[in-house]
């Protein structure tokens, strides 16, 4: 009709033809071209035309009806999830049955749920959550779909008196209620609704109800793959950190961007972990594919790596641990990582890569740039020893690290995508309020507009602030009796500067054993080091590799209590190895400033 409405206005003369509907009544068509538009006759020819003519007519309507459920049928085996398979219903069985609206329901835990509906839903929303047993018994008969054809808005009202006033607020005027059965279990409920009096025929009935069949079964599949999508969901936000910690020396945010094809769990991760004297690991990673399996990887991986980091253990030696884990897996995984431990007193970073793409750095002047890395093999595929890197960052740098979904999308090559994700790190797309929640928002909208990326996709954003020299104490002592007296001295002196003079007794305890240790059992030169950051921390130094560790005393033994001391009047402590020998470490928690004033990083 459409091709000769257009073909009359073309031609400025009448076109004419007949058609079918899809209830086979036959209809001829005039139309009449007029300055503004067209004029339609339409006449119903059915009675008028031959028998033969009638039978052919009657056998195209059912061809066509045919394919029309072929196309239904194959729609519901594409059908995934349960709001797809309502989808198909209102694309295909509202024009295969000529109704105006389809509804469709599914139970759970005794309640109603709408799945999808073709039409305006607000005559539906009294249902919506509603507990089934708790609805007027016509009300149940209704939502549990109990097999039913109702021809006219008086019958329905008849039948169903709860819902009286549904006809008109629907303009609905007849139904076709099937009920959803699966494997001998009622899994919802579909409804068709007419906009006029409708007297269902024997064909009819027989089709709705083996619809209702091949519904019920796509449906309960669409089920099945939901909650395996939200069991997936609930996998990789548990893996993944729920929230990033406030730091002093790191404000951080993040993005994951699981890949388009549904399945919604991958190998993407990426942390933040705290880490000794206002340290901070900035940890990104892919393990090769996605799906399930590859999530669970990742979260060994994950929680392997910040064991780890909480043991002080250097870059190389954790990724060499790293590899052992893939390594271990079995041919086929593999999984790339970036980490860089940011220490906001000396404001450097050490860098160790494993076949992963080196991190963007944007400076506070609006230049960015890659830093160049050594290039390991991934891990899984790498042998030790694994090269690291160092580099300094100016204060208020901020680091975005990521993965290769995310610079892979849209068929770009990883080094044009690096650089678009380079160029909208930079001042002319960064708008000065833009916090770094809205700047990974910006950033996976921009370089993952339609979010249908083959691979899963990680985005970890970070600004770095150092520690302001005001709030760092160091002192060099010698190797002898008298450094655990100066040691304490110097606490004194220095805490009473920073108004901590509630601190000054247990640092004053903490350093002398400390000192004193090293003076009776390891190696000087001796280095006392004070910071004043999130935590006090008192570290001391020496030249001895040898570890520190808590030894049980007996009650008549004159030695072995200090760490045992040293760890009940501190809220931390820990060891870690340094390029000389070792650092021992303490943290204590600060009270509020007697002087009001914010112990704090240097401002950006």
């Amino acid at each position: 009709m459409e091709e000769a409405g257009r073909q009359a206005a073309a031609e400025g003369g009448p076109t004419e033809l007949d058609v079918r509907t899809y209830t086979g009544r036959r209809l001829h068509v005039r139309l009449a071209p007029l300055p503004d538009g067209l004029t339609l006759c339409v006449t119903d020819i059915s009675s008028t035309r031959h028998p033969q003519a009638n039978e052919a007519s009657a056998e195209g309507a059912a061809v066509e009806r045919t394919a029309r459920i072929v196309e239904l049928t194959r729609a519901l085996a594409g059908a995934v999830t349960g709001h797809d398979v309502a989808d198909v219903m209102a694309t295909h069985m509202v024009p295969l049955f000529d109704a105006k609206d389809v509804s469709v329901w599914t139970h759970e835990n005794g309640r109603a749920f709408l799945m999808g509906s073709a039409g305006p839903k607000e005559s539906l929303r009294r249902f919506e959550g509603a507990r089934i047993a708790e609805l007027p018994a016509s009300s149940q008969a209704f939502i549990e779909g109990t097999l039913d054809f109702i021809s006219s808005a008086e019958e329905f009202i008849g039948r169903f008196p709860a819902l009286a006033d549904l006809p008109a607020a629907s303009g609905a005027q007849a139904w076709a209620i099937l009920p959803l059965i699966a494997s001998g279990r009622a899994v919802g409920a579909s409804c068709l609704i007419y906009e006029h009096p409708h007297v269902f025929s024997h064909v009819e009935r027989t089709l709705f109800t083996a619809m209702s069949g091949m519904v019920a079964q796509a449906l309960e599949r669409a089920r099945l793959y939901d909650a395996e999508h939200r069991r997936a969901q609930e996998l990789q936000r548990g893996l993944l950190p729920r929230r990033l910690p406030a730091l002093g020396a790191v404000t951080a945010s993040a993005r994951y961007q699981p890949a388009g094809d549904g399945t919604y769990a991958g190998g993407d991760w990426y942390d933040v972990i705290p880490l000794s004297a206002e340290q901070v690991a900035l940890v990104i990673g892919d393990v090769m594919g996605h799906g399930v399996s590859e999530a669970v990887t990742m979260g060994r991986l994950r929680t392997a790596g910040r064991t780890l980091a909480d043991l002080e253990q250097p870059l190389d030696e954790l990724f060499f641990h790293l590899n052992e884990i893939v390594s271990g897996l079995g041919d086929g995984f593999y999984a790339t990582c970036l980490c860089i431990v940011y220490d906001p007193v000396s404001r450097m970073c050490q860098a160790i890569t494993a076949g992963h793409p080196p991190p963007v750095i944007l400076r506070p002047d609006g230049t960015s740039y890659f830093p160049d890395l050594p290039v390991n093999p991934p891990l899984g595929a790498a042998t030790p020893p694994f090269d690291t890197a160092e580099f300094s960052l100016p204060d208020g740098a901020i680091l975005a690290l990521y993965t290769d979904g995310l610079v892979e999308s849209g068929g770009l090559d990883i080094a044009e995508g690096m650089g678009r994700l380079a160029c909208h790190l930079r001042p002319a797309h960064v708008q000065a309020t833009e916090t770094l929640d809205d700047l990974c928002d910006r950033l996976i909208t921009t370089l993952l507009p339609d979010q249908r990326s083959r691979d899963d996709s990680a985005l970890l954003v970070a600004r770095t602030q150092a520690l302001a020299p005001e709030n760092i104490s160091c002192l060099q002592l010698q190797d002898d009796p008298t450094a655990a007296g100066q040691a304490r001295a110097h606490v004194r002196a220095q805490l009473a500067a920073w108004n901590l003079d509630e601190l000054i007794m247990t640092t004053e305890l903490v350093a002398s054993e400390l000192v004193g240790n090293v003076v009776r059992h390891a190696r000087g030169p001796i280095t006392l080091r004070l910071l004043r950051g999130r935590t006090l921390i008192c570290e001391v130094a020496d030249a001895s590799p040898a570890m520190p560790r808590i030894r049980r005393a007996a009650d008549t033994d004159e030695n072995g209590r200090g760490l045992q001391l040293i760890s009940a009047v501190t809220s931390r402590w820990g060891a870690r190895y340094s390029g000389s020998g070792k650092c021992i470490w303490t943290e204590q928690p600060l009270s509020a400033d007697p002087l009001g004033e914010r112990i704090s990083y240097e401002s950006v």
